[in-house]
């Protein structure tokens, strides 16, 4: 059954998840980046994660309700938590990002809760009507999106506290 469900995976899905270990091998590493591009895989995250939700649950009702209570939750506790990951960079109009592995980790969240959502309604369909496993997975995917919206928010906080000239926004 495993190689039946690999081997029907579109090739789309393997270039995205190509694209997305790419990334988090790059956020591993101490690099300069300018400021607008620290929104770049937030923004593609929170982009697969709704068309996930959309595609199998809706955009509405419980679903939507689990993924806010999730992503505001773990944005909270993403910002709170603070971070000592961007610093002034000797490149104009960039910021110094420390580099974590933390990124690739909650990347590769994303993608498998979306592949395993996927495979698993193909299998059983009947779940897509199912509340407790929409909202189970949309919570994830709240889950892990508020950790890049924290994070971001936590980010550009810290762009904003660099000396003058020390980034431009």
């Amino acid at each position: 059954m495993l190689m039946q469900i690999l081997t029907h995976t579109p090739y789309y899905v393997w270039a995205i998840l190509a694209f997305l270990v790419y990334r988090g091998v790059i956020a591993m590493r101490n690099r300069d980046v300018e400021v607008r591009k620290l929104v770049m895989i937030p923004a593609v995250m929170l982009v697969l994660s709704l068309q996930d939700m959309s595609a199998k649950f809706g955009l509405g009702g419980l679903a939507l309700a689990a993924w806010a209570l999730g992503a505001a939750g773990m944005a909270l506790a993403a910002g709170l938590a603070g971070s000592e990951r961007i610093a002034a960079s000797a490149v104009p109009g960039h910021v110094r990002v420390r580099g974590s592995r933390l990124p690739l980790v909650l990347m590769m969240a994303v993608f498998f809760t979306k592949y395993v959502a996927s495979v698993t309604l193909a299998v059983a369909p009947q779940l897509r009507h199912d509340t407790l496993f929409a909202c189970a997975v949309c919570g994830l995917f709240g889950v892990f999106n508020g950790w890049f919206i924290g994070r971001l928010v936590g980010d550009m906080a810290s762009v904003r506290m660099l000396p003058a000239g020390a980034a431009v926004a």
